[in-house]
């Protein structure tokens, strides 16, 4: 049976809460990592009100792995000499550093607030305090939160630290919703348990593995093979080759409303759900913690459809109807082409779902109807004329362009600036802009793979896909990038309309992908925003000579 996470709620406004991170070696030599309570409880989910105070305290108990990294840029050396300083400055980044980001929330990007810029956690320090409210104005769905150290990011998510945060009131915003019962999956990757097991007779043949160069099976194109990881649901493993699957019991044709979180490092997802051979209907309600229908217009509240794509970082929320008595009823991922230079992503069997009488009721169900929520106070994101457009790019390059598993750095580059692998070091910002504004940015993919845009404090609206448009009635924090396939005549890339208005947005805060072998090897950028009231340059210093293009 998959369990539930554990249910953390504020009372009377605050939830305090203390976590301990730790880590310890399994068998086959990987290293997990989790985060407990004070009575082993793992990773609960957090649930607030907007308004609510969190007050979290994190305990670091992190010991170094005996694979433990030494970057050849000295880096690392840098981080050991840092790490006895304040937690809120010295920018340590070591294998046993860490903090939270608390992703999709719309916090100041401040100490003890939503910064990962320069905080660092380290073995000896006291517990730290994360404290702030949520926004009075934050939308009700899902978010997440997990370490961001730079450099360490993917070991540690990867491990599987990592948990659900709910901000309540989605029935608010959509009244059919209403009363359902409401179950949380947090989706993760991991180290395959059995690498080197033969595929399951089951599947068609394949062409032999190929291995990329982070040590990965790449993608071979056909939807089967040897995956690049292992996936788990609530911690239940789900692993390669006969993917045994979880069990989630529903009462028969019981309609639930699921919180879906990828919090996988590197695996993008494609949820389905088939009833015998029959793929289901699934309606979605919200994606990235905000409510499909928040654009103020009169559009219908839920989209219904077969499957839903869901980048690493990302998260959706659906309603689904349970499989009648006897009926065999899968939770699946179907292939996702991640191109040429990605890694293998097959389908594979997350969980059965089996309708039965007796099977217990999720730990928690939504209110009955109450007050819809008050019209946002901004317009609506769609209707506003930006006041300049960017170009960004993805790319990668070979340390040894003979040898196609040799190291790579990764980076997103603002078109114009050269293109340089992430400096945390470095507090030079690659883009500033001013709080009350509202930008386009083009971000196309130059390399042969799969990217997932992501950045902090904001979200954002996705105009076009390679310039096709996108009739889209909500906001996202994180989205695919398609890859470039050698033979297209241009890049392909979105265009995202970035949304600055916020006052939490104000501070230095980052964007990058959300496969975080590639954050951490380079692909991430530093974005300033300025208060409104300050007078400044759009232009960058010199050094970064940065671009910004004229509207068309």
């Amino acid at each position: 049976m998959v369990p539930e996470p554990e249910d953390l709620r504020s009372q009377d406004g605050v939830l305090t809460v203390a976590l301990t991170i730790r880590n310890y070696k399994e068998k086959d030599g990987s290293i997990r990592y989790c985060y407990l309570l004070a009575n082993g409880t793992q990773s609960p989910t957090l649930r607030l009100n907007p308004g609510d105070l969190l007050v979290l305290n994190l305990k670091n108990d992190l010991t170094e792995p005996e694979s433990a990294v030494t970057r050849s840029n000295g880096s690392h050396v840098h981080a050991m000499s840092q790490a006895q300083g304040d937690p809120c400055t010295s920018g340590a980044m070591l294998p046993t550093s860490t903090n939270l980001h608390f992703h999709g929330l719309t916090l100041p990007p401040v100490c003890h607030q939503d910064d990962v810029w320069k905080t660092s956690i380290q073995p000896g320090d006291p517990p730290f305090e994360y404290r702030f409210r949520i926004p009075a104005n934050e939308s009700p769905g899902l978010y997440w939160y997990h370490p961001h150290i730079h450099g360490f990011s993917k070991a540690q998510v990867l491990g599987g630290a990592s948990g659900a945060l709910i901000i309540q009131g989605i029935e608010r915003a959509n009244r059919d919703i209403a009363g359902l019962p409401e179950r949380v999956l947090v989706i993760r990757d991991q180290e395959l348990m059995n690498p080197n097991a033969p595929p399951a007779k089951s599947e068609p043949v394949v062409p032999r593995m190929f291995i990329d160069r982070d040590g990965d099976s790449a993608n071979n194109g056909t939807g089967f093979g040897r995956p690049a990881k292992d996936l788990s649901v609530n911690f239940v493993p789900v692993p390669y080759p006969d993917y045994p699957p979880a069990t989630i019991k529903m009462r028969p044709m019981e309609r639930q409303l699921w919180r879906v979180l990828n919090a996988s490092a590197i695996t993008y997802l494609n949820l389905a759900v088939i009833f015998g051979r029959s793929p289901q209907r699934l309606g979605i309600v919200a994606i990235d913690g905000v409510p499909i229908n928040t654009n103020g217009s009169s559009g219908p509240a839920i989209e219904w459809t077969d499957h839903i794509g869901v980048p690493p970082g990302a998260r959706v929320e659906f309603i689904i109807t349970g499989p009648s008595s006897g009926v065999p009823g899968l939770f699946v991922t179907r292939t996702v082409d991640t191109g040429r230079g990605g890694e293998n992503d097959p389908n594979r069997t997350l969980a059965m779902i089996i309708g039965a009488a007796d099977a217990p009721e999720p730990r928690s169900m939504l209110p009955p109807a109450s007050e819809p929520l008050p019209p946002s106070v901004l317009s609506w994101l769609g209707s506003v004329t930006p006041v300049r457009a960017r170009r960004l790019y993805f790319s990668e390059k070979l340390e040894d362009p003979s040898n196609p598993n040799s190291a790579t750095t990764f980076y997103i580059t603002v078109d114009g600036q050269t293109p340089t692998p992430f400096d945390p070091m470095s507090s030079v910002p690659n883009i500033v802009v001013r709080q009350g504004d509202v930008e386009d940015w083009i971000i196309e993919n130059r390399s042969t793979e799969l990217h997932a845009f992501h950045i902090h404090q904001i979200h954002f609206l996705l105009l076009d896909w390679s310039g096709i448009a996108v009739n889209e009635t909500f906001l996202r924090d994180t989205v695919n990038v398609p890859f470039f396939n050698g033979r297209m005549l241009k890049y392909p890339s979105v265009r995202l309309r970035m949304d600055f208005r916020g006052p939490n947005t104000v501070g230095t805060f980052m964007y990058h992908c959300h496969l975080l072998e590639h954050e951490d090897g380079g692909m991430m950028g530093l974005i300033r925003v300025d208060p409104a009231e300050t007078a400044h340059s759009l232009e960058a210093p010199a050094s970064r000579d940065l671009h910004a293009v004229s509207l068309p």
